[in-house]
C-alpha cells in the first residue's frame, strides 16, 4: 500500500530503492523556507545497512506488508538454528548469525516470531521475558554501600547479566531478552 513520505513512522517497513528497509527513527522537518520534509533513519533489513533519506509530503513509498508466524524452536545443528511453524508442521533453518547474541536465549520448546516476506524470513522475534538459571554469582562484599549496587553473575545459557546482591547460584531469574538486564526473581 501507497503511504505519503511524511506518514512513515519508526518500526514501518517500506520498499525503497528496490530493496526493503525498516524506519528506525523519524524526524519531522519544517524549515523557514522551502517544503517540510520527513528524515527518516533507515536499516535495510537484507543486508544491515543503514541509509539517511529525507522523504517530502509529496513523495509517495510502498509500506512493505510483513507476514508474521510462529515457530517453535526445536534443537540447534552445527551453525543452524531449526525451528517448526506451528500450524503445518515444516521445518525452518536459519543461521545462528541471523538471530545474533539473542539466539542464546532460546530455550527447546520455546514459540518465536518470524517475520517472512514473500515466505523469505527477514526477522526473528523472541518472547520479551525469559526464565533462566544462576550458576555463578559472586559473593556480597559486607560493608558495601546500601545503594542498589548490582553484581555480576553469569546464567545458564552462558550470558553475564547484573543482579541484585541477595541473588545467589541456583536461583532462577526473569531476564529481558531485548536490553539482557535482570528483572525479578521468578516465581
Amino acid at each position: 500500500m501507497k503511504i505519503n513520505g511524511n506518514e512513515i513512522r519508526p518500526g514501518n517497513v517500506i520498499e525503497h530503492n528496490n530493496s526493503l528497509w525498516v524506519a528506525v527513527k523519524t524526524n519531522a522537518v519544517k524549515p523557514g523556507k522551502g517544503g517540510a520534509f520527513n528524515q527518516v533513519e533507515l536499516k535495510n533489513l537484507l543486508d544491515g545497512t543503514k541509509l539517511n533519506e529525507r522523504f517530502r509530503a509529496s513523495e509517495t513509498v510502498e509500506k512493505v506488508r510483513l507476514e508474521q508466524k510462529d515457530f517453535q524452536y526445536l534443537y540447534e545443528q552445527g551453525d543452524m538454528l531449526v525451528f517448526m511453524d506451528n500450524e503445518s508442521y515444516e521445518q525452518l533453518e536459519l543461521q545462528q548469525d541471523f538471530v545474533g547474541d539473542r539466539a542464546k536465549f532460546l530455550q527447546d520448546g520455546m514459540t518465536v516470531t518470524v517475520e517472512l516476506y514473500e515466505e523469505k524470513p527477514i526477522g526473528v522475534s523472541l518472547p520479551d521475558h525469559v526464565t533462566l538459571q544462576i550458576t555463578e554469582a559472586d559473593p556480597v562484599v559486607k560493608g558495601q554501600t546500601a545503594a542498589s549496587s548490582y553484581k555480576p553473575a553469569v546464567m545458564e545459557n552462558g550470558v553475564r547479566v547484573m543482579v541484585p546482591p541477595f541473588i545467589e547460584a541456583g536461583e532462577r531469574i526473569l531476564v529481558d531478552t531485548n536490553e539482557i538486564t535482570y528483572i525479578r526473581r521468578a516465581d
